[in-house]
């Protein structure tokens, strides 16, 4: 007689962590000197959304807003508000997984006032890690009735 086969089954578990959504931006960036009336533009430098969570799909939005822009105390013709800021972020320069990545101005054309919360970039669809990359680009309208001096704000980058 022959003896019959035997199986014995083992099941497997794992867990694979996903991690964080972050967004990461240069800690200063320098403009143009601009005269009264003029625009001080400039690239900030790269802007990174790195979004580790996983899963399907993973969509994000990145969005930028500015303060005022002030020299001295801040006070009367000392500030430039935020609706003379605009921002475009033009193209990604990298981008990493899958899905659509879809600039929030792509071109120069579309700039936008930060006078509120504007989208820069976002990523729908696709599943799993994902990043992009890109480098944008401030205009600051300067009226003519500032006065002269250095003028620093924040510029403020968030993803969820």
């Amino acid at each position: 007689m022959t003896p019959s086969a035997q199986a014995a089954d083992t099941t497997v578990t794992f867990t694979v962590q996903g991690q964080n959504l972050a967004v990461s931006a240069p800690a200063s960036a320098a403009l143009s000197n601009t005269s009264f009336g003029g625009t001080a533009t400039g690239q900030l430098g790269t802007v990174t959304v790195n979004d580790q969570r996983g899963g399907v799909p993973v969509p994000w939005t990145a969005t930028v807003t500015s303060t005022a822009l002030t020299t001295g105390a801040g006070g009367a013709n000392q500030s430039i508000p935020n609706s003379d800021v605009e921002y475009w972020s033009g193209p990604a320069t990298s981008t990493n997984g899958s899905g659509t990545f879809t600039p929030g101005q792509a071109t120069a054309a579309a700039a936008v006032m930060l006078s509120s919360a504007q989208t820069a970039f976002a990523h729908t669809g696709g599943g799993g890690a994902n990043s992009a990359s890109w480098n944008p680009t401030l205009i600051v309208n300067v009226p003519t009735t500032v006065a002269a001096g250095q003028y620093s704000g924040t510029i403020t980058h968030s993803v969820a």
